[in-house]
């Protein structure tokens, strides 16, 4: 398979010098494992706990496992033998080495618990997802702050080619030209989360009733979460919804984007925003066979909201941040799209599927300001096929630049 540069490569080799252990965790078939190869020299071994003759030795004798394995070691899946976390905890305290041991995990809901109380202060946690746009199409990564950004140095997205992005998903095997299938690739996808992560890890008994429930969290991506709405169109139990939705949340299918409702008003909407961190695997399963077909359909705002909400999220993660962001909604449907916090203050984000700005894009943001909020400098990001301003701090930008 072509190998495309990762804008996180420029980090790893630097987190790995100041931890024992680096973690780097994702979907499944995000490129975890091929990034981190490409990183390796040439004395670090690699195993992978997919094998089941290795899995086992791992799990029923890690001490053993290490003496055969090593380090400096990359695991791939340590999720499947939480048992040696101890033990690599032993290796890292008897060492003041550095990068000793590299994991890849793509499971949070058994992996994150066991990893705090095992390895904590001695290991790194890395987030990967699928390719972003400027990695897909190997254009440099931006250097301007997002909330700054005032060139048109990258060339505008046209409609077409970015519902093809979005339609088609960032899982390299697709974004390469690998796999040409992509229907194929995603029911195959599927099959194996839901047998490997679902089925054997979170020990969800009943497949097909998961499967219709993520289907019908698909259906609502970019709207505001009801898990009663939830429960009743997949026929189950409230509860049996709230842990769905944490085994999709915790292994990398969906974001839950908190709300914005501190000191503004009691009538600020308090429930999270469903997002897919896949748009392809999200249109697969809201059954659009072809890109056309979705951009002229009843989801092509939601979707190309997604879209830019997970950009946004890959640029942070991909330069070790975690950006504080939220949504705004309140009782009288007043919107702003995305908050980001920092420094004291909030910078809003609208996302519109739209070349012409207008000036009520922005009347969610304005709401925020007359309610005394610290509204810092905003972006509105649209099809626009060029940088303007639409207010002396809101600045209308293409998809292209983030």
């Amino acid at each position: 398979m072509q190998y495309l540069p990762r804008t996180l490569e420029k980090h790893l080799s630097a987190v790995s010098a100041q931890f024992p252990v680096l973690l780097l965790t994702g979907p499944r078939q995000v490129g975890k494992t091929t990034l981190l190869r490409k990183l390796a020299t040439p004395d670090r071994r690699e195993v992978t706990l997919d094998d089941h003759a290795v899995r086992t030795l791992a799990q029923q004798d890690p001490a053993l496992f290490l003496q055969r394995f090593p380090p400096p070691l990359l695991i791939d899946e340590i999720q499947y033998a939480p048992e040696l976390l101890p033990y690599i905890k032993m290796a890292v305290d008897a060492s003041d080495k550095k990068g000793l041991f590299w994991l890849t995990g793509s499971q949070q809901f058994h992996l994150m618990k066991n990893i705090t109380e095992s390895l904590a202060g001695r290991v790194a946690i890395v987030n990967l997802l699928g390719f972003s746009y400027r990695e897909r199409h190997q254009l440099h990564a931006p250097q301007d702050d997002l909330f700054s950004l005032s060139s048109d140095a990258t060339a505008p997205i046209e409609l077409s080619p970015l519902f093809n992005d979005i339609w088609r998903g960032a899982f390299p095997a697709l974004a390469t030209g690998q796999v040409l299938d992509r229907d194929l690739f995603y029911r195959s996808y599927i099959q194996t989360y839901l047998e490997r992560d679902v089925r054997d890890l979170a020990q969800v008994g009943d497949q097909k009733t998961f499967y219709t429930f993520l289907k019908v969290c698909a259906a609502r991506s970019g709207q505001i979460l009801n898990l009663s709405d939830l429960a009743r169109d997949t026929d189950i139990s409230v509860p049996t919804a709230k842990k769905y939705l944490s085994i999709l949340e915790a292994s990398f299918q969906v974001i839950l984007l908190p709300s914005y409702h501190g000191n503004i008003t009691k009538r600020a909407i308090k429930a999270p925003k469903l997002y897919f961190l896949d748009t392809g695997l999200c249109a697969y399963l809201t059954g659009w066979s072809t890109p056309e077909t979705l951009l002229a359909g009843a989801m092509n705002g939601a979707l190309f909201e997604n879209h830019v909400v997970v950009e946004i999220l890959k640029r942070y993660w991909s330069d070790l941040k975690n950006p504080a962001l939220y949504y705004y909604r309140d009782k009288e449907k007043s919107e702003v799209d995305l908050l980001l916090e920092r420094d004291g203050r909030l910078h809003p984000i609208e996302i519109k599927l739209g070349s012409t700005p207008r000036a009520d894009w922005i009347s969610g943001i304005q709401k925020l300001k007359n309610a005394g909020l610290p509204i810092g400098n905003g972006l509105v990001i649209s099809l626009s096929p060029r940088t303007l301003p639409l207010s002396s701090d809101i600045t209308v930008v293409n998809v292209g630049v983030i």
